[in-house]
């Protein structure tokens, strides 16, 4: 079942999201701003996320727009691993994108996890679209705005398996310095006082000539962190060409989320996440 779509011509000119919320005026704005952020509202059959995007008058806007392609529990790529009346889990497989961008709109985690539930879903991170494995939504917005006002703090364990070209040395260890992203998307190193803080800790479980098995737990969460502090060592991961890897064994980028561990913002309660690393990964050590 589709969610119910909501369609309007603009009268006048102005912004999107004062727009959408002028004609919808029994919608809460932080629910609107939500449609937004996760890609259900589109300006002429173009998928729109930014707020002050200008709306022409006599354009059309679409709230809810997505036919599902997938029945409840028949999707091949919704992988249930934990869900209860506040969370539900997946295992994201690698190649498919965490949340919708203006280029793509149907198959994302979010979309999936959304027709699954109608609608009533809330993401609290995300993975790389090339990273598979434990991917966390809220059913609530007051969980997803707890949680991610305090992620750092709230996310007790954050942790991922890897295979990395050569061995890392020393075999564990921390890294910890600044991150920043180019226009072109590319993360790298910047100098001290510029950039993210960015903290990863990891150690390596199993290696051969080629490669490494690395166990890898963050402190931070920031774009493309883990591969670039592996690539940082010497060692990037397989598969990673964007960060300089060579190799390509399992036809995938190697890593993945296995396991997270959250406290529960009302009742302090701990729950883990985990997700089996795929054996295409395992197999290379």
């Amino acid at each position: 079942m589709a969610k119910k779509e909501i369609l309007f011509t603009a009268k006048s000119p102005g912004g999107l999201l004062e727009l959408l919320i002028e004609n919808q005026p029994s919608k809460p704005r932080g629910k609107v701003k939500s449609e937004l952020e996760h890609g259900l509202v589109s300006v002429d059959g173009r998928t729109v996320t930014k707020f002050n995007y200008l709306v022409k008058a006599g354009q059309q806007v679409r709230v809810g727009t997505y036919t599902p392609k997938y029945e409840k529990n028949k999707s091949p790529f919704l992988d249930i691993i934990y869900e209860d009346r506040d969370f539900l889990a997946i295992n994201k497989p690698a190649g498919m994108l965490s949340i919708a961008t203006e280029k793509e709109r149907e198959e994302t985690a979010y979309r999936l996890a959304a027709d699954y539930l109608h609608g009533r879903i809330y993401i609290l991170h995300r993975l790389d679209r090339d990273t598979s494995g434990v991917l966390v939504f809220a059913k609530n917005r007051e969980i997803r705005d707890a949680l991610q006002d305090n992620w750092d703090s709230s996310a007790k364990l954050r942790s991922y398996v890897a295979v990395t070209e050569g061995i890392p040395s020393p075999e564990q260890g921390r890294i910890e310095n600044m991150l920043r992203e180019t226009e072109t998307h590319l993360v790298y190193i910047a100098s001290k006082g510029e950039g993210k803080r960015a903290v990863t800790n990891y150690r390596v479980l199993k290696k051969n000539d080629t490669y490494a098995l690395v166990d890898i737990n963050i402190e931070t969460g920031r774009k493309n962190q883990i591969r670039v502090h592996m690539s940082s060592l010497g060692c990037p991961i397989a598969g990673d060409k964007k960060y300089g890897a060579k190799t390509n064994p399992a036809h995938r980028l190697c890593l993945h989320a296995n396991k997270l561990v959250i406290v529960h913002p009302f009742n302090g309660r701990e729950i883990t996440f985990e997700s089996p690393v795929p054996k295409k990964i395992l197999k290379l050590i």
